[in-house]
């Protein structure tokens, strides 16, 4: 048997520490702490296209519950230090997503993930595409920057305005992709066309941040107007065709986000997925009052592999899922 050697080299793995140098520099630079949260919660991610791993937990728990949810992203305990009051933080820690494994994804991974208080997401694009072409000199790479909207993209290169076009229209755009219809949403389509038409055709030295998302992808971003379209004010930065980050202008009203996390756990309910309860403790926070910021978060794992022009995640972890 080999499969107890690591799947990534020597040569990355310590680019990888290289590359988490470069993080804690670059923030501690720009006056963000670094901060360490729970990586196991009682309340778990509602997305409903986002599992999250569970375990039952068998010491005294005081009358709280004994399941929790590993965590899927940093974002809900660092928001609520933000609503606190702690200003301007970033995480660099590893994540579990369940269900996800294979050429590009691994059941535990390392994201980034940071805060800009007074900062809209088309500020934070500037600073994630700085942070990212400080990680590509490390290996002797630049890239030039290129700023979209959603709406443009879609028109500019499928013909199609993704906001009114028929559903027929996303579904025939998709060519000779041949996908089971059963199950999915208008934002499904768009997604599909996303991975399977666009994606693959950026190119490679370039760091494209597409912006200005349908509203119906607003996740935890705020809504706005562009254009007389209703929009969730979000950004996701690709270098080539991987993508790198996903940031939102932060929604901060509690009650709008009460019933996004219920009108994710509806849906979970209907397609017979696991409901993992709402984060009551986010809600309380953003009720007590939540400052106008913005926040990103980053797989450094898919940093590392675009650095590297690598296909495979296994090629930059030092044991990958098949190896754990």
């Amino acid at each position: 048997m080999t499969d107890w050697r690591p799947s990534a080299s020597f040569e990355t793995l310590r680019l990888r520490a290289r590359l988490n140098a470069l993080i804690r520099t670059f923030f501690a630079g720009r006056d963000a702490t670094e901060v360490e949260t729970p990586v196991m919660s009682v309340a778990g991610n509602t997305d409903p296209n986002i599992a999250s791993f569970q375990l039952q937990f068998s010491g005294r728990t005081d009358g709280a519950p004994r399941t929790r949810w590993l965590r899927t992203s940093p974002e809900y305990p660092l928001k609520r230090l933000l609503a606190a009051g702690f200003g301007d933080c970033y995480e660099l820690g590893r994540v579990f997503r369940h269900g996800e494994a294979g050429g590009r994804h691994n059941p535990e991974f390392t994201m980034l993930e940071w805060y800009r208080l007074g900062w809209d997401h088309q500020r934070l694009i500037d600073e994630t595409a700085q942070l990212v072409l400080a990680a590509l000199e490390l290996v002797g790479r630049t890239a030039t920057l290129k700023r979209v909207g959603y709406h443009d993209l879609y028109r500019q290169q499928l013909g199609i305005d993704p906001h009114s076009a028929p559903l027929e229209h996303l579904q025939a755009a998709l060519g000779d992709v041949v996908i089971d219809p059963e199950g999915l949403t208008r934002d499904d389509w768009l997604d599909l066309l996303m991975t399977h038409r666009l994606q693959p055709a950026f190119a490679p030295d370039q760091l494209l941040a597409l912006y200005d998302y349908p509203a119906s992808q607003c996740a935890l971003a705020r809504l706005g107007q562009r254009d007389g379209m209703a929009v969730a004010e979000r950004f996701e930065l690709y270098l080539g065709p991987l993508e790198l980050a996903n940031g939102y202008h932060e929604l901060a009203d509690a009650d709008e986000q009460g019933q996004r996390f219920d009108r994710d756990i509806a849906l979970r309910r209907q397609r017979g997925d696991a409901l993992p309860p709402r984060d009551e403790r986010l809600l309380e926070a953003l009720h007590a009052g939540f400052p106008h910021c913005a926040g990103v978060a980053m797989g450094i794992d898919r940093l590392l592999m675009a650095m590297l022009g690598s296909q495979r995640i296994s090629d930059v972890v030092a044991f990958d899922f098949g190896r754990a």
